[in-house]
C-alpha cells in the first residue's frame, strides 16, 4: 500500500492515520490482507447504533419496524432493510420497543413486519407500540405511507391477527397503504420474498438513493474466520447427556395434550465445542428435527404412495420419504391440507366445517389432529406432488437454554418436555421433543442460537430478580442463577416454580436445594397442583406473597415469566391484582404500572 492511498478522505484522526501509514509501510501483502479481514470482522462485531442520521442521505429515510417473538419477523425485517440499503436507499431498522412513538407523526415511509403471538396478540417486544397505536394518543397520519407484513400460523383462528389490526389502524389514522397486507404462514418466504420485492419497488419511487461516497473500498478477506452458524446453516452439536429428570406417572388413555401417557422431561447437554457459538442466559437454541421413520412409514402406508418417488416442489427435489422425514410437518396441520382433502374426497362434514369457519371447532381439530389422523379419518386419492404441496414446511423449534457458559463452558443445556398423548385411538408424539428424547450420547443434532435480547439478567448486578417458570419454563432461570452465581452478582434471586406433583415433577430439585444452601438462590416458592384436593398454581403463590412481590418491584427488581401462553396470562392477571391491592386499588393504574415495567425492560416474558 502506498501512502497516497491514505490521502483519501478518512474518518480517522491524524494520529491514527499516521499509525496506520506506519503499519502499512512495514507490513507485506499477506499481512495487509489478514489485517483487512481482521478489522472488518472486528467492525462487524461491534453493535451499531439503532440509527445515526447521515447528512448525505435524504432527511426522511424509510423505517423498517419489527415485532418478533421467535426471531422470524426480525429476520424478515433484516432482509428488507438489507435489500433497501443494497439498492442505495436510506433506511433504518428498529425493534418496536425501541421506536420513539413521538416520531410517528413525522414518519414518511413505514414498513412494519410483525408476528402474531397466540390468538391474535402482539409479540412481547411490540406490546407497547401496539397499545400506543390502537389507543387514543395515536396521532393522525396523513403524511404516512406504509405497508405491513404479518407472520402467523393458519392453525390458529386469529391468523396474522395483530398484523391485520395494525394495518387497519394505520389506514384509519390517515396513512396511505402502498401495498396490500402480506400474510405469511409457516412457509414464510412464499409471501415475504415477493412482498419484499414489491416494497423495494415502492421505495425506489418514494426515496432518493443515498449518494455514493468517495472513500476507498477494500474487499475484506477473513481466511481464518469461523463459520457463522444460523437457522439455514446449523451446527452439528454432539449429545453429551440425555437424562430423564421426571418420575413416572400413571398411564392415562384419555386425551391430555400436556402429559398424556407418561410425563417425560429430559435434561440434555449438547457440545458446542469448535463452533464459535456464544449465547447469553435467556437465549434459545434452535433445533432442526427429523420426523420418526415409523410415522413416515405410516403416512406412506395410509396413502399408498412410494417413498422412493422423486418429487420436485419449488426449487427443491427429493424423494417423497425425504420430504416427509426432513422437510414437512407431520404433527401439525393447517387449512391448506384440509382444503386439499375436501377437493380430493367426498367429505361433506369437513367441507361444512371449513365453510362455517368455526374458530372453536377448527382450533380443536388443529390442536388434536396430526397428519396421520386426517388421512385415516378422511381418506382421499393422493399423488406425491399434491401431498408435498399440501403439507406445511417443517418449522424449526426453539428451546430456552438452561445453562450459563460461565459455568458449563462450550455446552448448552436444555430441559425438554417430550410430548406424548393418546388420541383418536393411537399414541401420539411431539415431533421435535420426541426426536430429542430418543437421542443417545454421541449422536448429533443440528442447532443454532436464537438471541432473546429482551430476556436478559439485569446489567446492574445489584438488582434483585423475580423468576416465574412452571414446568420447563424453569429452563432459562437455571441459566440465570448460574450466571449470577458465577459473576458474584449481589442482587437477590427469587424463584416461583410449579408442576403437577412434587415427587415426579420437581425439575432440578437437588440443584435448587443446593443453590438455596449456598445463597445462590434466596427464595423458592412452589406450587404442586395435584398433590392436594385444591388445585394450586404459581399465580396463587404469587398472590399469597403479594406484599413482598410488590415491595421487590418498588425497590427496582426485574420480573421474568417463562412458560405456556395461558400461564403467562394468568400470571399477568395475578400481577395486576397484586399491584392494584398494594398501589391504590385502581385497575387502570395497575395496568399502567406493569406497562411501565415492560418499557423499562424490568418485566420480560418468554411465553409460547
Amino acid at each position: 500500500m502506498s501512502t497516497a492511498a491514505l490521502a483519501l478522505p478518512t474518518p480517522l484522526s491524524s494520529e491514527h492515520s499516521a499509525l496506520l501509514a506506519q503499519f502499512a509501510a512495514s507490513t507485506d501483502t499477506t499481512g495487509l490482507l489478514w489485517a483487512s479481514g481482521y478489522l472488518a470482522g472486528l467492525a462487524r462485531s461491534l453493535q451499531a447504533p439503532a440509527y445515526v442520521p447521515t447528512p448525505a442521505i435524504t432527511a426522511t429515510p424509510a423505517t423498517v419496524l419489527y415485532g418478533s417473538q421467535t426471531g422470524n419477523a426480525r429476520r424478515a425485517a433484516e432482509a428488507l432493510h438489507a435489500t433497501l440499503e443494497t439498492a442505495g436507499l436510506p433506511a433504518r431498522l428498529l425493534r418496536a420497543d425501541a421506536y420513539p412513538t413521538r416520531e410517528l407523526a413525522n414518519e414518511r415511509l413505514l414498513y412494519l413486519v410483525i408476528s402474531t403471538q397466540g390468538e391474535g396478540d402482539p409479540p412481547d417486544d411490540a406490546i407497547g407500540f401496539t397499545e400506543f397505536l390502537l389507543g387514543k394518543r395515536a396521532p393522525k397520519l396523513p403524511q404516512l405511507k406504509f405497508a405491513v407484513l404479518g407472520l402467523g400460523d393458519t392453525s390458529y383462528a386469529e391468523f396474522c391477527g395483530i398484523a391485520r389490526k395494525l394495518d387497519t389502524r394505520l389506514a384509519e389514522l390517515g396513512g396511505s397503504r402502498v401495498q396490500a397486507l402480506g400474510e405469511a404462514d409457516l412457509d414464510i418466504d412464499t409471501i415475504a420474498v415477493p412482498w419484499r420485492e414489491q416494497a423495494l419497488g415502492h421505495a425506489r419511487e418514494l426515496l432518493k438513493p443515498a449518494p455514493a461516497t468517495h472513500l476507498a473500498t477494500v474487499t475484506p478477506l477473513r481466511p481464518h474466520a469461523l463459520p457463522t452458524w444460523s437457522q439455514g446453516k446449523p451446527f452439528a452439536a454432539e449429545v453429551l447427556a440425555n437424562q430423564r429428570i421426571t418420575g413416572r406417572e400413571f398411564r392415562n388413555t384419555g386425551f391430555r395434550k400436556y402429559g398424556g401417557i407418561d410425563k417425560d422431561v429430559r435434561h440434555l447437554e449438547l457440545s458446542l465445542q469448535g463452533s464459535g457459538l456464544a449465547y447469553e442466559p435467556g437465549d434459545a437454541l434452535g433445533i432442526r428435527h427429523r420426523n420418526p421413520d415409523a410415522l413416515v412409514d405410516a403416512v406412506l402406508a395410509t396413502t399408498g404412495l412410494d417413498g422412493d418417488a422423486d418429487v420436485a416442489h419449488g426449487e427443491e427435489a427429493f424423494t417423497l420419504a425425504t420430504w416427509l422425514r426432513d422437510k414437512r410437518e407431520l404433527t401439525r396441520i393447517g387449512r391448506p391440507l384440509l382444503a386439499r382433502v375436501v377437493e380430493r374426497g367426498a367429505h361433506a362434514d369437513l367441507a361444512s366445517l371449513l365453510e362455517s369457519d368455526s374458530k372453536t371447532e377448527l382450533a380443536a381439530l388443529f390442536d388434536t389432529y396430526q397428519l396421520i389422523d386426517v388421512l385415516r379419518r378422511w381418506p382421499a386419492e393422493w399423488d406425491a406432488e399434491t401431498l408435498v404441496a399440501a403439507l406445511r414446511p417443517q418449522a424449526q423449534r426453539l428451546y430456552s437454554i438452561a445453562s450459563s457458559r460461565k459455568r458449563v463452558g462450550e455446552e448448552a443445556h436444555l430441559a425438554v418436555d417430550a410430548l406424548r398423548y393418546h388420541a383418536h385411538g393411537f399414541d401420539h408424539f411431539g415431533a421435535a421433543s420426541g426426536f430429542l428424547a430418543t437421542l443417545e450420547e454421541g449422536d448429533s443434532v443440528p442447532v443454532y442460537i436464537e438471541p432473546n435480547e429482551r430476556f436478559r439478567v439485569p446489567a446492574d448486578a445489584a438488582r434483585d430478580i423475580l423468576m416465574i417458570g412452571p414446568g420447563t419454563g424453569i429452563a432459562p432461570f437455571r441459566g440465570f442463577v448460574q450466571e449470577r452465581a458465577e459473576t458474584g452478582a449481589p442482587g437477590r434471586n427469587w424463584l416461583f416454580f410449579g408442576a403437577r406433583h412434587f415427587n415426579t415433577g420437581f425439575l432440578y430439585q437437588a440443584e435448587w436445594q443446593d443453590a438455596l444452601k449456598k445463597g445462590e438462590l434466596h427464595r423458592l416458592d412452589l406450587a404442586f397442583s395435584r398433590d392436594q384436593a385444591e388445585r394450586i398454581h404459581v399465580q396463587q403463590r404469587l398472590r399469597e406473597a403479594g406484599r413482598e412481590v410488590f415491595d421487590w418491584l418498588q425497590n427496582g427488581a426485574h420480573l421474568y415469566v417463562c412458560g405456556a401462553i395461558a400461564m403467562g396470562k394468568d400470571v399477568h392477571a395475578a400481577l395486576l391484582d397484586i399491584v392494584a391491592a398494594h398501589n391504590g386499588g385502581e385497575a387502570d393504574a395497575a395496568s399502567d404500572y406493569l406497562s411501565s415495567l415492560q418499557r423499562e425492560g424490568r418485566y420480560a416474558r418468554d411465553v409460547y
